[in-house]
Formats: C-alpha cells, structure tokens, sequence
C-alpha cells in the first residue's frame, strides 16, 4: 500500500500515470465547518499502480497531480465525481479532462439513476465492500491502515468496474448515449459560484416580486459572508429565517430582532447591520432590477396524449434498460404536446430512432400500444391505415 507524502514521490508517480490509457482518481474530504472543502486524501488507480496521496503532508506540492489531471491522453475516471471534480477545479482552476464518470454511464446499463459504487462493486465483482471507515475525520493525521485500505478500494475496484462498464457500452453501441451528460459534468459553469444565483437553491412558494428581490439579495449577502469567512451558509443563518425576513422586511434592528428565529444577539450586532444594509439596497432597487417571477407554464391541453406518452416513456426506458430521463425530461414531454417551438431532445439523434420517432407517430395516430399476454410486453401496431376507436 503506498502513501505519498512527498513531493519527488508524487511526480515520479504522476510521471508513470501519464503513460496511462486511463486512471481511476477518487477524493476524500470534509467540508461540515467550512465553505470550501478540504481535500483530505486523493486516491489513483490505473491498472498496473494505486496510492494513496496525503494533500496534509508538510510541503506537499500537488502541483504535478493537477497537470495530470490536465493530461489530454489520460481518461479521468471518477464515480459521482461531481464534487471531487468541484474540489479540483476550486484548487486549480481547470476540470480534469478528458472525464468518464461510471455512475453516469451506469444508467445507460439498467443500474438506475444514483447507483451507489457499493452497489456497482457487488453487482459488477460481486464484493462486499467494507464500509466501517466511511465516517471517518480524514483530517486527523496520522491514517490508519484500515482507513488508507478503504479509500484505496474505491479506486481499485472501480478500474474493473470502469472496463467492464465502457466494454457493454461499446459492445450495445451506446457510449454515445452518455456523451452530452459527461460533457455537462465538465461545463466549468456548474462550479463557480455566482452569489446572485444562490437565492434559486432557495425553497419557497412565492411569485411575489419583491419577496424574490429580497431573497436574492439576502442570499447574496449570506454566501458572500460565507465564502469570506469560509463558514457553512445554514451557519451564518438558516434559509427559514432567511424566508422570514423576506416576508417581514424590517427596517430597523429592533424590527429585525421581532423576526422569527432571529436571536437578539444577532440581531443587535453585525450581522444585523449588514441584514438592515441589504435591505435597505432593496429599497433603492428601480423596479426594472427585480426579480421577474417565473412564468407559470400553460397546462398541456392534451392530457390523454401526455399520459400517453409518460407510458411510452416508461415502457421504453425498461425495454432498453436506461433511466428514463436520458431520453426525455417530463418538461420535454409537455412542450412536445404543447407543440413548443422548443428544441426537444428526443426529436433528434439515437433519442429519436428509439423514442421520439415512437412519440410522434403516437401523436398523429399512427400508432398503437398494447400489451401482448403471451410475450408478457407492451408491443406496437401501425394503425395508420385504420380508424382508431374513441375511448
């Protein structure tokens, strides 16, 4: 089992992973007191090497990890790899490239939506792995075997589970399948963090535009004090009482200290200042500068066709052995019976040769479903040249 912990031992290790067809890199962290995670442990595996990189070691630079990870011959592999690749990209910058991430193609294979690596591992090498380290500080020094042993099994397995899972996706023809949702994984949009944005991870039940105008505000206030002070955000105050000074609006400390769940102590000291302050930019706000409230979509007038089609959907999802939204969105069924002059996915590509094609001959008639008993399926007919009977 081996520990890197030095700088030279990293980039000779690096150096002999860039002559890799592929690696299998997975990151342990914490990020429960903080706002930005901190990276712990990075675990690699190719077929031939592994270990375990310690980012806390005295002196460590990392800075030939993240060239590798830059390595244009070299596949990323990564197993729900959107916060590892968040952390990498907070730490230098770039998304590791070219990326393969197993739990996204895992659902072109009939694995489900979210399938855990747990569940991956025994499906696919039929191991029961051991998860008594998963809880673990991995920011207390030193490790233990068994927690340097357990972070390394999550890329050891997975370089078995990544070449049997591409092998069935080049064998079914299907890579291409799971090419548009890996390259969303690597748009650096989906990291970087936009204050202004923060309000929209917000739940609540408004379409009031001041109360959103407020709200965002509020919320761009509170994530740049969490990022300033690299704090949680529920820690600096949480999203109810957010919504509950939206909703009252105080306009002095005193009122702010009235507002449900704020402390008093909050209330009369900084934060209360600056809560006042956001406010009080609220105010001076020209009404062309708020938040306009989403529109609310018009209700699909065809509903027998809607229906219709989330059956089609769902039949051909588990015919194929996929989850249903890689190949339409409730969304994009909804503008498709709207007759939106959206651009549908499933009306292009291999979407459409296994389910739009289906969707649109349903919807001029053309076409029937019907369950067959004795092949125990759900089967099509063309009816094209009959007179369908009303129900």
């Amino acid at each position: 089992m081996q520990l890197i912990e030095k700088t030279k031992d990293l980039e000779n290790f690096c150096q002999i992973l860039n002559a890799r067809e592929f690696i299998c890199v997975d990151l342990e962290f914490m990020r429960e007191r903080t706002y930005f995670a901190k990276l712990c442990s990075i675990q690699i595996a190719s077929v031939a090497e592994s270990a375990v990189i310690d980012p806390l070691a005295p002196g460590l630079n990392l800075t030939s990890f993240f060239n590798l990870m830059q390595a244009p011959s070299v596949t990323k592999v990564f197993h729900s790899g959107r916060q590892d690749i968040e952390i990498i990209y907070n730490l230098c910058g770039k998304i590791p490239a070219p990326l393969f991430d197993t739990q996204i193609a895992a659902q072109a294979l009939g694995f489900g939506e979210a399938v855990s690596y747990e569940t991956l591992v025994n499906a696919v090498l039929h191991i029961e792995l051991d998860k008594s380290s998963r809880l673990s500080d991995w920011s207390k020094r030193p490790l233990n075997e068994n927690q340097l042993r357990y972070a390394l099994s999550d890329v050891t397995h997975l370089v078995n589970i990544y070449q049997h899972i591409r092998n069935e996706l080049q064998k079914q023809h299907r890579l291409d399948w799971i090419a548009g949702e890996i390259e969303a994984l690597a748009n650096p949009e989906i990291y970087r963090v936009n204050p202004r944005e923060a309000w929209q991870k917000i739940r609540h039940r408004s379409h009031n535009a001041l109360f959103l105008t407020t709200l965002r505000e509020l919320a761009a206030w509170r994530e740049q004090r969490a990022i300033q002070k690299n704090t949680p955000r529920q820690s600096v105050i949480k999203d109810d009482i957010l919504l509950n000074i939206c909703a009252a609006r105080p306009e002095t400390k005193e009122e702010l200290a009235a507002v449900r769940g704020v402390r008093p102590d909050m209330a009369a000291g900084r934060i209360g200042d600056e809560i006042i302050a956001a406010l009080e930019n609220v105010k001076q706000l020209a009404k062309k500068d708020y938040v306009i409230p989403a529109q609310i979509n018009p209700p699909v007038t065809d509903s027998s066709l809607y229906e219709l089609l989330k059956l089609l959907l769902r039949i051909t999802a588990q015919k194929q052995k996929i989850v249903p939204h890689l190949l339409a969105s409730e969304d994009d069924l909804k503008d498709f019976c709207r007759r939106s002059p959206r651009d549908i996915p499933f009306m292009h590509g291999w979407r459409y040769e296994i389910f739009g094609c289906n969707a649109e001959k349903i919807s001029r008639g053309e076409t029937a479903v019907f369950y067959n008993p004795s092949s125990r399926h759900f089967e099509f007919i063309d009816i094209s040249k009959q007179l369908p009977q009303q129900v």
